[in-house]
């Protein structure tokens, strides 16, 4: 027997099984939303882990392509590594999840989600962002839930709650709001220039339905919940502060992270570390918490500097951006190029444009997604923060910092009729001291418009920070947080956008949510950086898209021809069309509608290959002209080739206007002729003259 409860959610039904599955984890639920089915498991250790100083959560999200009635591709027929998508969905399930466990937790907890089927209109990924927050609520594993996430679109202006395939093809917003039953907790967006007012608008109609899924949940563990198990504390003692503070008062830290140096923090940091290491040589227990009480003891100086006293790190005031410049051009040959830098923080993006045969093609569960066209890849070298390590490839971090300025970008970016591109940028990190992101945003606008990418408008990106005190009325938000106030700060608020409105937000947060005035100052401080960045720095660097692509990029011209006539372009088994390749050196892609797209980097090879297409396609006329090569001489006349697999006969009659005995005495293989077509001869063929040809 199995516990089973109902919910109508946005005209949906959505249905918790308790106790059917899984019951060896700590907490676990089938969920359904429509025929979406998902396993959402909560497991913690017995034991807290040693040796670490973080709470060690880790959350899966594991597509199954059976769950869309797909076979994997390639060779051993099996999914591989986890798509994009899961990464994302992991990184937003986590986002929300992290700060409800408990601080000083160290045992391993695990979320995993499990997709077993799909239907379209029914998110598996919200099905699995709200199996995950029960999954932990019902579960003994200590967690201040449950929360709830909600989806919104904004289809013809309207907003449209955990959209269905059709509302989002169709929206002009893709909103994921998660909250408590007082606040907002995690926020995250794309959008097609949404004006402010707006877009606060929809994250808080999701609050109100985040309330009434909470309500369901707490019926839920009402039933079905466990105690909570108790846990060793790995909290520093308040002992150890005492014995800290009194070899370093707060005066000489104060003075230590009061720097815009990120390097001479660091050292100073360093100094004050080796002076505690020695004084507390003979003291296991206190060295064994050293390094979690010296950060603690910044944290406390740099949020009490910042909220008590209104002084930021480096001086700078509340409101006050970092130094700023922009260049374009720092790459050459490439297609384009851009550096965007900010205090310590310093982004290269380099821009490559191709065919839109060289599109990303995707296999995941969303049927209505198969490929996307812009591509953006953000790289985090160690260098960059001045340490090293081995690269093994982009983590989580760096697939979810690209997924963002991807984001941020598609709204400006022109239609395939308007530039059948497909285009990548790559956002290299030179230099990081916070907020990366949104630099790698800033510089790949500017990248795609030296390019010669017709973007409907630059795009810009900044953070806000926040640090709060014991009331929610005690806080203080931040423009353009540095890593320092990151790391000891409350929140991390990055928007996006253009002049217009935005188009991405992302926020992640430390504290147990948000109330609506502190996002609604957040997202106005962003939007006055938003535009100071755009108007005085990224359009003195440039200030529209350059009119065409450069020297080095490829070039594409389109012609449409009748989808009947594909064939005959293509050929049998592509002989035709790989012909025309070998001979012109371009490449060509053909849709199904008959969109043809030739690509080269010289322009004669592509209206070669052009006139060779049209050539083909074009049935053949009394009275038209047209060159070809000699292929084949008989006896009776010459066979012309006019393009690869488009071939006529002239009898040898039609050859000369005087007589000849043989076909050789006037044409040889491989000469290059004109001739004029006759119409069809008695037996219905056509027939072509070389005599006839009007000079």
């Amino acid at each position: 027997m199995y516990k089973k409860f109902e919910m109508e959610l946005a005209g949906r039904t959505l249905c918790v099984d308790v106790d059917r599955v899984a019951k060896q984890a700590n907490g676990a639920v089938l969920m359904h939303y429509g025929d979406t089915t998902v396993l959402s498991t909560a497991t913690a250790s017995e034991k807290p882990r040693e040796g670490i100083d973080f709470f060690p959560l880790s959350v899966e999200y594991n597509e199954r392509l059976y769950a869309v009635g797909k076979v994997p591709g390639g060779f051993n027929k099996r999914e591989g590594k986890a798509s994009e998508n899961a990464v994302l969905t992991c990184r937003v399930i986590d986002r929300p999840m992290r700060p409800l466990f408990p601080k000083d937790y160290r045992n391993d907890v695990t979320l995993e989600n499990l997709v077993l089927s799909v239907e379209q209109d029914c998110s598996p990924e919200l099905t699995a962002m709200l199996g995950s927050a029960i999954a932990a609520s019902i579960s003994d594993i200590p967690f201040d839930g449950p929360i709830s996430t909600t989806q919104v679109g904004l289809v013809n202006g309207e907003f449209a709650f955990n959209p269905t395939a059709a509302e989002k093809e169709a929206s002009d917003l893709t909103l994921t709001v998660a909250s408590t039953r007082d606040k907002v907790i995690m926020i995250e967006a794309g959008a097609n220039e949404v004006p402010e007012d707006k877009m606060i608008e929809a994250i808080f109609a999701a609050h109100q339905l985040n309330q009434k899924v909470i309500a369901f949940i707490d019926t839920i563990v009402a039933e079905c919940g466990k105690e909570k198990h108790s846990y060793e504390s790995c909290a520093v003692p308040a002992e150890v502060f005492e014995a800290i503070q009194a070899i370093v008062p707060p005066s000489e830290m104060e003075e230590a992270v009061f720097t815009d140096e990120k390097q001479t923090r660091e050292e100073n940091i360093r100094e004050i570390t080796r002076r505690l290491e020695e004084a507390f040589a003979e003291d296991e227990e206190k060295l064994a918490v050293l390094g979690e009480a010296v950060y603690q003891y910044q944290k406390k100086t740099v949020r009490k500097m910042i909220l008590k006293d209104h002084k930021r790190p480096d001086g700078r005031a509340i409101d006050e951006i970092r130094p700023l410049a922009a260049e374009i051009d720092l790459i050459p040959r490439v297609h384009g190029s851009a550096m965007f830098t900010r205090g310590q923080t310093q982004i290269c993006t380099i821009t490559t444009l191709a065919p839109l045969a060289e599109a990303q093609r995707l296999d995941g569960l969303d049927e209505s997604e198969t490929s996307k066209r812009y591509m953006h890849h953000y790289n985090f070298p160690s260098y960059s923060v001045g340490e090293t390590r081995p690269s093994r490839g982009p983590g989580r971090r760096e697939i979810g910092h690209g997924a963002l300025a991807e984001k941020a970008l598609i709204p400006v970016l022109p239609d395939e009729a308007t530039f059948p591109y497909a285009i990548r940028t790559v956002s290299e990190t030179f230099e990081s001291n916070g907020s990366t992101s949104q630099a790698s945003i800033c510089a790949s606008s500017m990248s795609l418009m030296a390019a010669g990418v017709p973007i409907r408008s630059a795009v810009a990106g900044i953070s806000a920070g926040l640090v709060t005190g014991e009331t929610d009325e005690d806080y203080l938000v931040l423009t353009d947080i540095q890593g320092l106030e990151d790391f000891f700060g409350d929140m991390d608020f990055k928007v996006a956008g253009t002049h217009k409105g935005i188009t991405a937000i992302q926020m992640d947060i430390k504290i147990h949510g948000l109330t609506r005035p502190i996002i609604e100052e957040a997202i106005a401080a962003t939007k006055k950086a938003r535009t100071y960045i755009l108007d005085e720095i990224m359009n003195p660097a440039i200030g529209q898209p350059r009119p065409e692509v450069g020297p080095y990029a490829p070039k594409i011209i389109q012609m449409q021809i009748d989808p009947q006539k594909i064939g005959d372009v293509v050929g049998q088994r592509g002989k035709t069309i790989n012909a025309i390749i070998e001979q012109t050196g371009v490449k060509i892609d053909i849709t199904d509608d008959g969109s043809v797209s030739i690509c080269g980097t010289d322009a004669d090879s592509m209206a070669e290959a052009r006139r060779l297409i049209a050539v083909i396609v074009t049935d053949f006329e009394a009275g038209q002209v047209l060159e070809g090569k000699v292929i084949s001489i008989k006896e009776f006349g010459a066979f012309i080739e006019f393009a690869p697999g488009k071939e006529g006969m002239v009898h040898i009659s039609k050859i000369s206007k005087t007589r000849i005995n043989t076909v050789e005495e006037v044409l040889t293989l491989g000469e290059e002729v004109k001739v004029v077509c006759l119409g069809k001869d008695k037996m219905g063929r056509m027939s072509f003259s070389i005599k006839d040809v009007v000079e």
